[in-house]
């Protein structure tokens, strides 16, 4: 049989593939160049990759299912069996990208696959994601198509070593208010064995380390991210599915060694399904895989996080990264009135304050205090209309908005646009083919409908409020909330297709909307929020420069999210809340405003109500802020204590700067002992730490070069160091 390869890549990144005619393509390896096995030289060694390797992509359709094997598995498509390769073509797109489209066909059916794989020059993260065109003549309906799919994880371990004790996988929950939480594992410890069963003519065990989600939050119980680790050497592989919708990832054994498959929706998970008539085609959502040979997980975030930056669209505000102002969280609470608002304005604007929001409640015309569904405010089933409440605002809401002008400060204003309550006159003079329907029923989930935004009318109201916002009122800032998981999908036109094709439909217009909304207004700040950090995804976080990570309103909890925020969010664009009041000792104040100090800070709380020497306090955290905040975009994350645990009693995060400048945050919490030594082997010979900002009893530290002894003399304080060149 004739094999033929292909190596195609960059020298941080390559990948090998083969196909031969009586076999689909096949990925055999992924990694540096240098370490990638040569046909010429090892061919028995590419042979035996080759049994174990899976179709570079793999498809099910209804017609075809599995062959080989059963299970939840989605591998051995027999439609993936079938394509065959047709040609493929390297090309360029801008300024250091790279592009490999590999064509393949099944003659029989019609049925065609293209392939397309990014890289970028000096970052080893590999783009990808397929389109599938039914060129043949009978419809086909498909059922899973991955974006990524890549066998032989366990290629490199050395001889005797069992995969399933020595790769290990990072996944993240990401529960409501408690974001970010990492945790490392064998994929023994995670379920999944050699059971012995391949000397017998098995693929494998049948068993997968699966990780999915459905609806409309993409985040709201695990990040769609994740790493595979080699426990020895370090090597390892970070993926992150970019889409703001429904996803899933598995791992499992195939032929003595381990595969990944990345997807968007799927049949079993996520009631997803596709006809493809004669000539129509379908596009998978795209994912990015960070393969680095050594440093493990911190590595790999850092390559992923080089990505990120890469691949967003260009916006002003990732480099001024102005002080925000919210009056919601710790503060008026959805309660704004012109009476409120006046003096946090002047507080604000003391505190320095660049940008000042006004959050949920200026459209309320529900009395002050009145309880909707669920005990939130009483709007919280009529918004929809986004005009201002004059019950609220006597003398206009723009008299608050001029006020924040004359400070100084930037306004903005709060909107969930995606939502229509159900007692909102839209809901009504909308057609009921703008909503999520299934069954011919609109959907109602806490009091709300939910837009479909591929409705032209959906589209044109939330463009008319937006127009209108920024025309009326001049404001330079929006947040765009979203409280609601509307489910596994709406219908669609065509009954053939599951519910979760017209969320994938949705969730595609609306990043169009938000494309669109910053075409027309490219210097708005569009900030990104879902129930906190429920929406926290590439396909959001690479349009709309900041990103709320969290809904935490306890400021002794913060510091775990806050620490880990950059392992999913740059820096620069993760908005923490610091909420100081009147309440706080000075050692907490110093708590809650480091949480925010080493992100995006979003001030809030009751600003107008601190002593004067509290007030101070907040201001000098902010100066000292933005005299380095410039540092933030292209600061790589460090953990120099690991990715915290919730309940960790010291939690540190540092970020390197590109002149190796390190800006180190370390929290003591309630039980931890008063010292800490922290390592910090990265840090340049004859370099001195220097306090940056804490508050309260005054820090002590004892500096060897590669260790630094700290000392909090109380629970519930913390300290921002600076290690610098200069």
């Amino acid at each position: 049989m004739s094999v033929t390869h292909l190596r195609w890549g960059t020298d941080e990144l390559s990948l090998l593939l083969s196909h031969a005619p009586e076999q689909p393509v096949r990925l055999l390896a992924a990694g540096e160049a240098a370490a990638l096995p040569s046909p010429a030289l090892h061919p028995e060694l590419c042979a035996r990759l080759a049994h174990s390797a899976l179709p570079l992509v793999e498809i099910q359709t209804a017609g075809g299912g599995r062959l080989g094997t059963s299970g939840k598995r989605h591998v051995d498509g027999a439609a993936s069996r079938a394509l065959r390769y047709t040609g493929h073509e390297e090309t360029r797109e801008g300024e250091g990208l790279r592009v490999l489209r590999v064509r393949m066909a099944d003659e029989s059916t019609g049925l065609t696959a293209t392939a397309v794989h990014r890289l970028r020059e000096g970052v080893p993260v590999l783009t990808t994601e397929v389109h599938v065109e039914n060129a043949g003549e009978a419809p086909v309906t498909l059922e899973y198509v991955s974006s990524f799919a890549l066998s032989n994880l366990a290629r490199h371990l050395p001889d005797g070593a069992r995969w399933e004790d020595s790769l290990a996988l990072w996944l993240a929950a990401n529960p409501w208010s408690g974001e970010f939480r990492w945790s490392r594992a064998t994929l023994a410890e995670r379920g999944l064995y050699d059971v012995g069963m391949v000397p017998f003519g098995q693929t494998g065990s049948k068993n997968r380390v699966a990780v999915t989600s459905t609806g409309s939050w993409s985040s709201s119980e695990h990040l769609p991210l994740g790493c595979v680790e080699e426990t020895s050497t370090g090597a390892a592989l970070m993926w992150q599915i970019e889409h703001n919708g429904s996803w899933h990832a598995e791992l499992g054994d195939r032929f003595d060694d381990v595969y990944l498959a990345l997807s968007g929706p799927t049949d079993r998970e996520h009631q997803w399904r596709h006809l493809l008539a004669p000539g129509e085609s379908f596009r998978t959502v795209p994912v990015s895989v960070a393969i680095v040979p050594s440093g493990g997980f911190e590595t790999a975030v850092d390559a992923m996080t080089r990505h990120r930056r890469a691949s967003r669209r260009p916006h002003p505000d990732h480099r001024g990264l102005p002080v925000v102002f919210n009056d919601f969280m710790n503060s008026l609470m959805g309660e704004p009135t012109t009476k409120a608002l006046l003096p946090l304005v002047d507080a604000a604007a003391e505190a320095g304050a660049e940008v000042f929001c006004i959050d949920a409640g200026w459209y309320d015309a529900e009395p002050p205090g009145a309880v909707g569904p669920g005990g939130v405010p009483g709007w919280w089933d009529a918004v929809g209309e986004w005009v201002e409440s004059a019950e609220r605002f006597p003398g206009g809401l723009g008299e608050v908005i001029g006020h924040i002008r004359t400070r100084g400060m930037v306004p903005g204003l709060w909107l969930e646009p995606e939502v229509i309550g159900v007692r909102s006159p839209l809901a009504a003079a909308l057609p009921d083919e703008a909503f999520f329907r299934r069954d011919g029923v609109r959907l109602v989930e806490w009091g709300r409908h939910q837009l479909d935004l591929r409705h032209p009318a959906a589209r044109a109201h939330l463009d008319a409020v937006v127009d209108r916002l920024v025309r009326d009122y001049d404001i330079g800032y929006l947040k765009l909330d979203y409280n609601i998981d509307i489910g596994p999908g709406t219908d669609g036109p065509r009954p053939e297709d599951g519910p979760g094709h017209g969320l994938l439909g949705h969730n595609r217009a609306y990043l169009d909307w938000l494309d669109g909304v910053l075409d027309r207004h490219p210097d708005l700040v569009l900030e990104s929020c879902a129930a906190g950090g429920s929406r926290t995804d590439h396909a959001i976080l690479s349009r709309l420069p900041v990103h709320s990570v969290s809904d935490q309103q306890d400021f002794r909890l913060m510091p775990a999210i806050a620490a880990a925020a950059p392992s999913a969010v740059t820096p620069e664009q993760g908005a923490i809340w610091a909420y100081p009041l009147p309440e706080h000792t000075e050692a907490e104040l110093g708590t809650v405003l480091v949480s925010a100090l080493l992100g995006r800070v979003h001030l809030s709380g009751r600003p107008d109500l601190l002593a004067p020497e509290q007030a101070a306090l907040v201001r000098r955290a902010v100066d000292t802020y933005t005299a380095y905040r410039h540092l933030l975009p292209g600061a790589r994350p460090r953990w120099p204590l690991g990715l915290p645990d919730w309940r960790d009693t010291w939690v540190a995060l540092a970020l390197t700067s590109k002149d190796d400048t390190t800006l180190l945050a370390l929290w003591r919490r309630d039980g931890a002992p008063p010292t800490l030594d922290v390592p910090l082997p990265w840090i340049a010979e004859g370099v001195r730490p220097r306090t940056l900002f804490s508050a309260g009893p005054v820090p002590a530290y004892e500096w060897n070069g590669r260790e630094l002894q700290v000392t909090l003399p109380v629970e519930r304080s913390a300290v921002l160091l600076e290690f610098a060149t200069r």
